[in-house]
């Protein structure tokens, strides 16, 4: 995995060591740039790019252990391997802390060496292919309006950009208001039917006699009303993708139905004996523990391993709490518009209350109590006058006892303190993304962090 040309910047202040080095390493076809001093090393990386850099611990001027400090600041995906003697292994270990690749002991071992220098070349190598790769599938993939930021979800995330490029059929799992649709969606809109349609039904929303005709379509005279034939939804689909939500609400004769349409790839109209081939990839989604329902006798077995080739577990919400704030900054924007009220945010305390929250309903019901907040709003800020006073979460202490306040002599600066730490805390240590969160400008945040004697990285 070599690529040609690679220039390797040689470090050593032992000019018989550094003049070896050049003649050994060059002969294994490598570009060799020599320098004495960590100072000049230093240099060189910021006027020219390197591959690889040999760099000896001890050295008059700036040692190797300060220099690959300021090289990793210029520069963090050179690889540097360090050099140095028996007595030195301490400084090996701090030079691998301060984020050397390997070191080798003095006197080399010329196998070692090369071996070393190929092994980090091609971990360098993998590791810029891999970042091109996640910037062009990041620049590729389509969310459909997913907000989040999680480690879970952009795991999910992850999933889905591979699963969307094949033809396999997936089963979506996840409580109700997480979002399922909207999954379903970024699996279509980034696969290859993405130009096809995307046809959605609820199959909890429609009795069994009409979802037969929805889904297969019907024959005129099928049934009193028919006065007309009709396609179902799996020919409107021709061509895309086809999303069945909430399919284990279907009855086990639909099931049965539903099972002989993917093993056989074609579909009857009700009233009718025409068959019809189909061209339709299947996304189902549901709410209910499916295996449990089989053990029930409520879904069929092998309907549940022809569905479930490919499964996408969604989060709850009360799982991806750093996930909150996003969300509810949209949703503010989102009925802001629609409601024309120039709302800027949360109040601090409302935000926190938010985020420990459970919402059992996800984010369906997160979404719906900031519409009720924005209608009844008449200031610049949400807060709990207008937000339904949420219950407390599993027992788990209230804002002021998490501050360490004692009850019944609470202080509106401490609340306030206690709330922009915690959603500082929320957002990692991001004063930006807190600062926008509460709805309070980056300086503003800043003067307040000062005042608390808090000021992170």
């Amino acid at each position: 995995m070599k690529k040609k040309n690679c220039s390797i910047l040689v470090v050593d202040d032992d000019t018989a060591h550094r003049t070896m080095l050049r003649t050994l390493i060059g002969g294994w076809g490598y570009d060799i740039t020599e320098v004495d001093d960590g100072g000049i090393a230093i240099e060189k990386v910021q006027d020219q790019p390197f591959d690889l850099i040999l760099m000896d611990v001890r050295m008059l001027k700036i040692s190797g252990i300060e220099a690959l400090g300021r090289i990793k600041t210029l520069n963090p995906s050179i690889p540097v391997i360090i050099m140095t003697a028996y007595s030195s292994i301490e400084s090996a270990v701090t030079a691998l802390k301060s984020g050397a690749y390997d070191y080798l002991t003095k006197p080399l071992d010329f196998d070692k060496l090369r071996i070393t220098i190929e092994r980090a070349m091609e971990h360098a190598l993998l590791r810029e292919e891999n970042r091109i790769l996640k910037q062009n599938m990041g620049a590729r993939f389509d969310r459909r309006n997913i907000i989040g930021q999680s480690m879970g979800m952009e795991r999910l995330l992850e999933t889905v950009a591979q699963v969307a490029m094949s033809e396999a059929t997936v089963l979506i799992h996840g409580e109700s208001g997480t979002g399922k649709e909207l999954i379903a969606g970024a699996v279509h809109y980034n696969s290859f039917r993405k130009a096809g349609p995307f046809v959605k039904i609820n199959c909890a929303a429609i009795t069994e006699t009409l979802l037969e005709s929805e889904l297969f379509g019907h024959e005129k005279g099928a049934f009193t009303g028919a006065d007309r034939k009709k396609e179902g939804k799996f020919i409107q689909a021709s061509g895309g993708s086809l999303f069945l939500d909430e399919v284990s609400e279907m009855s086990l004769m639909m099931q049965v139905k539903l099972l002989r349409v993917l093993q056989e790839r074609e579909i009857t109209r009700v009233g009718g004996e025409q068959v019809v081939p189909i061209d339709v990839r299947l996304i189902v989604a549901t709410n209910k523990d499916l295996m449990a329902m089989i053990s029930a006798g409520q879904f069929r077995e092998d309907l549940y391993y022809r569905l479930n080739v490919v499964n996408l577990n969604l989060p709850p919400l009360r799982e991806r709490r750093e996930d909150i704030p996003l969300l509810a900054q949209h949703f503010l924007e989102k009925f802001s518009e629609l409601n024309r009220k120039s709302i800027k945010g949360f109040t601090p305390q409302t935000m926190d209350h938010l985020i420990r929250y459970d919402w059992p309903g996800n984010v369906r019901e997160l979404m719906n109590t900031v519409e009720r907040g924005v209608v009844l709003c008449r200031g610049d800020y949400l807060d709990d006058q207008v937000l339904p006073m949420l219950p407390p979460v599993n027992g788990r202490a209230s804002l002021p006892e998490m501050a360490g306040i004692v009850s019944g002599d609470i202080s509106l600066d401490a609340v306030e303190k206690a709330a922009i730490l915690k959603a500082l805390e929320a957002a990692g240590g991001n004063k930006s993304q807190t600062a926008r969160q509460l709805g309070i400008t980056r300086k503003t945040l800043h003067k307040k962090l000062k005042e608390y004697g808090v000021m992170p990285q």
